[in-house]
């Protein structure tokens, strides 16, 4: 079994998803007491939060591939990198460590495709929904991608940042993102993707009508997968 190097922090709710459902996904294939072999190094979410806010990407990418490196010298085979939005730098992270990277953007594309779905709608911080690395990367492999109007990208970062980052659920703001899904449905999306790795905390199947592909699972059967190859 491999060693699985998670980069997370960001936020620790999203991370602790991960880990819950790697260690879920390894004991259903293996049964017994089997568990995950997991490296996790987690950074401190108040200060990617900041450099975002100031759009000082550099700084960002810094920091993680500085983390990513860890997790190579400590063991890890591979690295998932426990976050959507910060995908932005993720070349740079890529560039920075000898092992294989887990790029959470394609392999979300091949779970759509895989689905049969070609027009997707995306839900995401605004830096997901807004920016070419996330839409331009589900584009590369094939598909359509519909996001929120304005107003409602506007409040789907709010619940994100103040609310999911802090573990808190709120009926209204479920409502609010159900209201965004039927929208986009009646624009022709086939699909939704969970663009941000705690909007699956909010969000599950039986609040859509449409298909979800939750990005946190996607990633986690990719690793498992690797994993165990």
């Amino acid at each position: 079994m491999k060693t699985i190097g998670l980069l997370g922090g960001m936020s620790w709710q999203s991370s602790a998803e991960y880990y819950r459902l790697l260690n879920q996904a390894i004991h259903t294939r293996l049964g017994g007491h089997n568990n995950a072999r997991t490296l996790m190094l987690t950074v401190n979410f108040q200060e990617i939060e900041e450099a975002m806010r100031a759009g000082d990407w550099d700084r960002i990418a810094r920091h993680v591939s500085d983390a990513a490196r860890q997790l190579e010298a400590g063991g890890a085979d591979f690295v998932l990198l426990c976050t959507n939005t910060i995908h932005k730098v993720a070349a740079a992270i890529e560039a920075a460590i000898a092992i294989p990277f887990v790029n959470l953007i394609d392999v979300t594309a091949a779970a759509v495709r895989e689905h049969g779905c070609r027009k997707v709608a995306l839900l995401g911080t605004r830096f997901t929904m807004e920016e070419e690395f996330y839409r331009g990367g589900l584009e590369s492999h094939g598909l359509k991608v519909l996001v929120p109007d304005e107003p409602f990208r506007a409040i789907l970062h709010g619940v994100i940042f103040e609310e999911l980052c802090h573990g808190e659920i709120r009926e209204d703001s479920r409502r609010d993102v159900q209201v965004m899904i039927d929208e986009l449905r009646q624009q022709g999306a086939q699909g939704v993707i969970l663009g941000c790795t705690e909007l699956s905390l909010l969000i599950h199947p039986e609040h859509s009508p449409l298909p979800l592909f939750d990005t946190t699972r996607i990633h986690v059967d990719a690793a498992v997968a690797l994993c165990l190859a």
